[in-house]
């Protein structure tokens, strides 16, 4: 069959418009032949590749074992012949294509030639190297993200465990990155993660794996390692940090860490408790006065607590069953007013004696178990049952960062209120600022949806992590709650002043509200108010309690101004602010 020049060349134009080119392999002679623009695909050295075997001499050699492969299948009547394989261009670079084709056969069942098109899709790989290298790095740091570095720390853990060799795990956390990103800005901060990750690369071994686990932390798997060893690294990483000048966009910063550190041999079986108590001996040196390091010790006391631990979460479980978890409410209140706007529903256990456990005494352990989330569907449940019991009622309850990726908390929260709206709007979900800024895309997308269904959405502990203008912007929350540790004794703490009016703030950039958790006193109650705080939280106004304040028979409202000589009393106002 004669060819058409003219129908050749408008193909050869639709391919040079998809950027493709096609060939024809004469497999007798070898010889191919190309039909649109070779050159501009690969380079001037395509264009004298007029053979299969030219071709060949060009494939990646890592590449060639799969194309044949996949040639031989379709030889062997599997379909049409589809690889994917790398090209060298003029400069020896890997030139990404995409090969699919078509043999013609003769009487016998040989392959006399191959029709195909070269599809380049340098683009596709690349996209598909950066999601596969996000999915196990940091995006910001390059380093190891949490899920790969306990990988390395479960592989680290079983090799020491079975050859009974030393390793550790040590955490380092930057001191105060929380200030610093208000002061400077998060390219600032920014830069300064940039830069203790570099340090790190240049100060340990080659063998020693480093991944970012939070904001402000990075985490070291330390193999063959001696327990005197990982001190002396820890003080040559705390040197070289203060002796670092870190070039940020706002100048040079000066920064200091603490170091916390586990023994895999002596105190560590499971992957979990490594963590956990490298967590621990971090939040020791951050309690010593932080610039520090802090290895775990596993004393009396500790071993006291781990049985305490266990104790408290079979407790726990029997609790889910028997309805001994329950639910405290402490008022929020108008920062002018001192009117109660709403409650936040704090946890408590009622153990079998009687006693009355209160959330931190037990939610951490809870948490180690992998019990949280059906204590958190718990919380959620009494509080809605409360909700449209009372229809004045509004309150707010804190979810775990287990239950912050639920779905099926999400679920049983729509299926509660579903019919419901004037129920839903009376709900606030509180998500802590650390747990929140751990994966800043899978919370924009929880908070949304907890929108979507009615309800608010306040970021708790503000302050305490590393939350940026844009990453607040991103989360979409109605209101931030400032941490506690920051508005205690604010009136006499011009740092925590000047801290508190930085957060207000941000908070006044983006139209949030803000709740000051942690008010004990009239003065800082009446500080918060002048600078602008929108509700107060404290034992000023009230400590949480088990009996359900809005059932008192008498409630009445407070004069504007508290009085000195102790907390106003309170009542409960049905505003939806």
């Amino acid at each position: 069959m004669q060819r058409d020049p003219a129908r050749l060349e408008r193909m050869a134009t639709a391919l040079a418009a998809a950027g493709d080119v096609a060939y024809e392999w004469d497999v007798a002679t070898g010889a191919i032949e190309w039909l649109g623009d070779a050159v501009a695909f690969m380079g001037e050295a395509f264009a004298g590749i007029a053979t299969a075997d030219a071709l060949a001499e060009r494939i990646f050699a890592d590449d060639v074992t799969a194309r044949a492969k996949a040639l031989a299948r379709h030889l062997g009547g599997e379909g049409l012949y589809d690889s994917e394989y790398r090209i060298r261009d003029d400069h020896d670079d890997p030139i990404w294509v995409h090969d699919r084709g078509r043999a013609t056969l003769d009487a016998g069942g040989q392959p006399v030639r191959i029709v195909g098109v070269l599809r380049a899709i340098g683009a596709r790989k690349s996209r598909e190297a950066q999601l596969e290298f996000l999915a196990s790095h940091d995006e910001l740091t390059g380093h190891f993200n949490r899920a790969r570095l306990k990988d390395s720390l479960e592989h680290a853990l079983n090799f020491a465990t079975r050859y009974e060799v030393p390793g550790a795990y040590m955490v380092l956390g930057i001191d105060k990155l929380g200030p610093i990103n208000d002061a400077f800005g998060h390219e600032a901060a920014d830069a300064v993660i940039v830069a203790i990750g570099r340090l790190l690369d240049r100060s340990l071994r080659n063998t020693d794996v480093i991944g970012r686990i939070g904001g402000d932390r990075f985490g070291v798997v330390l193999s063959h390692c001696p327990l005197d060893d990982v001190a002396l690294t820890a003080e040559k990483l705390l040197t070289a940090v203060r002796q670092a000048k870190i070039e940020t966009p706002a100048g040079e910063i000066h920064v200091t860490v603490s170091i916390g550190a586990v023994s895999f041999r002596e105190h560590a079986p499971t992957v979990s408790e490594v963590m956990s108590r490298g967590d621990s001996a971090l939040q020791s040196a951050k309690h010593q006065g932080r610039n520090c390091f802090s290895i775990y010790e596993d004393s009396p006391a500790h071993r006291e607590q781990r049985r305490y631990a266990v104790a408290i979460v079979e407790e726990v479980q029997t609790g889910l069953k028997d309805g001994r978890i329950m639910l405290a409410y402490q008022p929020i209140v108008d920062a002018l007013t001192h009117a109660v706007d709403h409650y936040e529903c704090l946890m408590r256990l009622r153990r079998r004696d009687g006693q009355i456990v209160t959330a931190g005494a037990f939610v951490p352990l809870v948490e180690q178990s992998g019990l949280m989330r059906q204590v958190d569907r718990r919380a959620l449940e009494l509080a809605i049952e409360e909700m449209c019991a009372h229809p004045r009622v509004k309150l707010a309850v804190n979810i775990s960062g287990h239950t912050a990726a639920d779905r099926a908390w999400l679920r049983m929260l729509s299926a509660l209120v579903r019919g419901m709206p004037e129920v839903a709007e009376r709900l606030t979900v509180e998500i802590t600022e650390t747990v929140a800024l751990q994966d800043i895309d899978d919370t924009a997308r929880f908070v949304s949806k907890l929108r979507d269904l009615g309800c608010r959405v306040a970021l708790d502990d503000f302050g305490a992590g590393y939350t940026s203008f844009r990453n607040l912007k991103a989360l979409d929350v109605d209101c931030v709650k400032i941490d506690g540790s920051f508005v205690k004794g604010l009136s006499e703490n011009v740092d925590n002043q000047l801290f508190v009016r930085t957060l207000l703030g941000l908070a006044e950039g983006l139209g949030l509200k803000t709740v000051a958790e942690c008010v004990e006193t009239a003065a800082d109650a009446a500080l918060l108010a002048r600078r602008g705080v929108r509700y107060l939280q404290g034992w000023y106004f009230g400590k949480p309690v088990l009996e359900r304040p809005w059932l008192a028979d008498e409630a009445f409202n407070p004069p504007r101004a508290a009085a000195a000589s102790g907390p106003p009393k309170l009542t409960v106002v049905s505003s939806t602010s």
